[in-house]
Formats: structure tokens, C-alpha cells, sequence
């Protein structure tokens, strides 16, 4: 069926999961805009130039996700605002990853007319690296997925059986 989404709300992969929960690329602009201090829809809305129902089932969805928070508006009139939760927050990292990662391949050189920089300093941050716990820096080929040992619940479970 064409537009079937699949599920991958019950993946093993955290990676599924992750983009389960975030939906698409609308809700990374999103959560973007709220990082950037976007609350309310109609600022959504004409930033992003998104339609009014994609937008509303995409908050709906954020909200549902734990990922946004509505709250009554901060100057006292009847609208809502969307906050991101602690959860939400998390985020951050991952929009950074994805800016820095468009900046270096997704732009000719001069094309980029803005850089994401500490709003302190207003200096450009210092490239994402992941490093080991020893601190030393690794790259794609230091990683590969690792079998947890079962926990006790499962365990006690499969003893049952």
C-alpha cells in the first residue's frame, strides 16, 4: 500500500526507535524552531510554511511523544504554547550533529550565510567528535552493535518457562 508507514515503535534498534519517536523531518524543523525559541503555532507555522494540519498532526504527535509540552501562553490570553520537555531538550545534539554534517557536505563554499555559534561567545562551535570512555576520539569504523547481557526480569522470565 502506497504512504504505509512502518512501524518502528517495537525495533531492537535505538536508531529505529529514535526516528519512530521523532516522526519525520518536518519535527526535526520543529523542534529546531523551538529550540530557537518558537512557542506558539502561528510562529510555527509561518516559519516553517507548512501546512496548518500537517503542523497541527505533527505537534500532536511531538506532544503525544513527551517530546513537547503544552502550556498556557506566557502573556495571559487564551492561546497555548508548545515547550519543549526535558526530553525534547536532548534533542539539541542531534539537530547539531545534522547542521554540522550540512554545513560541511551540503553547501558550495559561500553558500552557507549563517553559522550556529554559541550565543555567548557568538563563535562557531567546535565539531561534534564521540569519544570512549578513556576519552579517546573514535570514528565510524571504532563502532558496531553490542549484545546486553539479559536482565533479571528476563531472566527470571525464561527460568519459568
Amino acid at each position: 500500500m502506497k504512504g504505509k508507514r512502518t512501524d518502528l515503535d517495537l525495533k531492537a534498534c535505538a536508531i529505529a526507535r529514535s526516528l519512530g519517536a521523532i516522526g519525520d523531518w518536518w519535527s526535526l524543523l520543529i523542534i529546531r524552531d523551538a529550540l530557537a525559541g518558537k512557542r506558539r503555532f502561528g510562529e510555527f507555522q509561518k516559519n516553517l510554511g507548512m501546512a496548518k494540519n500537517i503542523l497541527s498532526a505533527r505537534l500532536q504527535k511531538l506532544v503525544e511523544r513527551g517530546i513537547l509540552a503544552t502550556a498556557p501562553a506566557s502573556d495571559g490570553t487564551a492561546y497555548k504554547e508548545y515547550v519543549l520537555t526535558p526530553k525534547g531538550e536532548k534533542l539539541y545534539l542531534v539537530l547539531v550533529a545534522l547542521w554540522q554534517w550540512g554545513e560541511e557536505f551540503c553547501f558550495a563554499p559561500g553558500e552557507l550565510t549563517y553559522d550556529m555559534v554559541d550565543k555567548d561567545t557568538h563563535k562557531p562551535f567546535q565539531p561534534l567528535e564521540l569519544k570512549a570512555r578513556n576519552g579517546r576520539v573514535l570514528g565510524p569504523r571504532d563502532m558496531r552493535p553490542w549484545s546486553r547481557p539479559a536482565s533479571k526480569v528476563k531472566r527470571k522470565a525464561a527460568a519459568s518457562r
